[in-house]
């Protein structure tokens, strides 16, 4: 069995759907992990949703912040954003049955005999795989809970920006989310600065990429990510920091890219017809 992370897919489903011929995957037998973002700015986002909840066990994907943002609209907890592409799920006969299983997804998978840990964003330099894996089952649990809608409604903002076990409730589980889905640069001390989303070099001199803290405790551990379309990378990082981003820009008219994860190898395809930002 060949598994294969797959960034950012943000409602592209032909490029999906050649990126996956392209592997080549083989259904019944490979397994794909998706590294969150399956909806959101591209054109069939509801396709990717149908896709990939159909493939079952052959499929993980952890959530990101456009499937967060997808939830808080569906109930009415967040409005919807002008290039949002998202009305195709609001309005499908089936849309409380994709909610709900999205819903469900986890935000962390680890897998400790392959060695990888895929998460959407980043991880604070405060933890380690074993506590980002707690930190996540608990937003998880509020989630899945028959009050769900609550995390929803308090889910958003920047604070707190820096970790304490000592947080509770809503604080706590928004700094969780956070760190999981929006996370890019924190500085020495990992207070996070979500408002930087720029390359490399642009950002502010006090701060620096998550996966470049010194400190970090989950150096050494083998971390996929996505999220990032301004990183745009198409190999590992410095193999130093032991993390592989994905997310090549496919909506924004860029690339959508896997990596196999026992060679290491990436494929990408590129995307036809996207709009990019402005």
């Amino acid at each position: 069995m060949a598994v294969y992370a797959i960034g950012d897919v943000q409602g592209c489903f032909n490029e999906l759907q050649a990126l996956l011929a392209e592997l080549p995957f083989r259904p019944h037998h490979d397994q794909l992990w998706f590294a969150g973002d399956l909806v959101n700015r591209g054109p069939r986002s509801l396709d990717v949703l149908r896709f990939v909840r159909d493939l079952g066990d052959q499929a993980i994907t952890v959530l990101g912040n456009h499937d967060l943002h997808l939830l808080a609209v569906a109930a009415g907890k967040r409005r919807a954003r002008r290039k949002d592409t998202i009305d195709d799920i609001l309005q499908a006969p089936d849309r409380d049955q994709l909610l709900t299983w999205l819903r469900t997804r986890p935000l962390l998978h680890h897998d400790a005999e392959l060695g990888f840990t895929v998460i959407h964003a980043g991880l604070p330099p405060q933890w380690d795989v074993a506590t980002a894996k707690r930190c996540a089952r608990e937003v998880e649990s509020a989630l899945r809970n028959p009050d769900y809608v609550s995390l929803l409604e308090q889910m958003f903002g920047d604070r707190p920006d820096r970790w304490s076990e000592q947080l509770t409730g809503f604080a706590r589980l928004r700094f969780i989310v956070n760190c999981l889905t929006r996370l890019r640069y924190c500085d020495r001390d990992g207070v996070l600065s979500l408002a930087e989303n720029g390359p490399p070099g642009t950002q502010d001199p006090s701060l620096m990429p998550w996966f470049e803290v010194p400190s970090r405790r989950s150096r050494g551990e083998r971390i996929i990510f996505g999220h990032w379309a301004t990183l745009q990378l198409h190999q590992a990082l410095d193999p130093r920091h032991g993390v592989y981003h994905l997310e090549t820009g496919c909506a924004w008219g860029g690339h959508l890219t896997a990596m196999q994860l026992d060679s290491l190898r990436y494929v990408s395809v590129p995307c036809v017809g996207a709009v990019k930002p402005q």
